[in-house]
């Protein structure tokens, strides 16, 4: 009881004291702000910032869930589409099958290259130089001149005509740029001590570079793959010219098909479709959630694996 009792005020002791020190903090930076007004208003700017973007998202996710959850039926997860139920079950099924591809095509090369530049690559080094000068430069490209790319050359030089292989292909090419750029980031913030110490233990370049700075990175090539996600999900101008617009389920890589983001332009072209679309727009929201929740998931896991190691 009496150890009990003396933690429980050790408890009590450090919760007053944290609180006073942030009394104290509160009140040094009222005094601060009050011998420099302008420090006060750009402080007052930030919070403003923080409140209008947090209010932004959920006024556009309010929006979207009170426009469509209404109009969710059943026929709209219909197997076939049909101008009488507008199902968006074949672009699900599409975009997934395009995420995957895409992926799959695009984050071995980004996180190699990334590799290349942060561990092999010495400094100063005028191949890095180009190489980052091109990737900056493609993650500027608008997402048409990559559709007209892809239509000219997947289409039709290597005649693979309007096929999930040619859109993953564009996407890849899109998504390339942010996934290597991320995965640099997260490779530099990697303590060298790490890598030091892996060195000092007799590992070689290779050993240490996938037992140890990997998995110390995940966390942060894991935000790059969600954000080339985001991209891919909501892309529409590069796939029209690419992957086409049926809409049917595929049935091999080289099938025509259309993503949930073409299918909801394709219903709000005509006006005629709109609470379908609306509907839809609902169903790729929580698509995206869903994979950016277990992504994070994922992201901790690794985390707290390779802190156990």
């Amino acid at each position: 009881m009496e150890k009990k009792n003396t933690i429980e005020s050790s408890e009590l002791v450090d919760i007053n004291s944290i609180q006073a020190i942030n009394r104290r903090s509160v009140r040094q930076r009222l005094r601060e702000y009050k011998k420099s007004p302008l420090s006060l208003v750009l402080f007052l700017f930030v919070i403003l910032a923080a409140v209008v973007t947090f209010a932004v998202l959920l006024f556009l996710i309010g929006y979207i869930l009170v426009k469509g959850i209404p109009n969710l039926s059943l026929d709209l997860f219909s197997w076939n589409y049909s101008t009488e139920n507008q199902s968006m079950m074949p672009a699900l099924i599409s975009t997934i099958f395009m995420t995957l591809l895409s992926l799959i095509i695009a984050v071995p090369l980004g996180i190699g290259a990334a590799i290349y530049l942060v561990e092999y690559a010495r400094r100063g080094n005028k191949i890095v130089g180009a190489v980052r000068m091109a990737a900056e430069t493609l993650s500027g490209v608008p997402s048409i001149v990559y559709g007209l790319f892809g239509m000219l050359f997947f289409v039709t030089t290597l005649h693979w005509g309007y096929s999930l292989l040619a859109g993953a292909f564009t996407l890849a090419i899109m998504i390339l740029p942010l996934v290597m750029r991320t995965t640099e980031e997260a490779l530099l913030a990697v303590p060298d001590m790490l890598r030091e110490g892996s060195f000092g233990l007799g590992a070689g370049k290779l050993r240490t570079v996938f037992k140890i700075v990997l998995p110390s990175a995940v966390p942060g090539i894991l935000a790059g793959v969600i954000l080339a996600i985001g991209r891919i999900v909501g892309e529409t101008a590069a796939l029209i010219y690419t992957s086409g617009t049926v809409a049917a389920v595929p049935k091999t890589p080289m099938s025509s098909a259309r993503t949930l983001a073409v299918h909801m332009y394709a219903l709000t072209d005509n006006g005629l479709y709109m609470e379908q679309a609306y509907a839809t727009a609902v169903v790729l929201l929580i698509v995206v959630l869903v994979i950016n929740f277990l992504s994070a998931v994922l992201a901790k896991r690794v985390a707290a694996k390779s802190i156990e190691r």
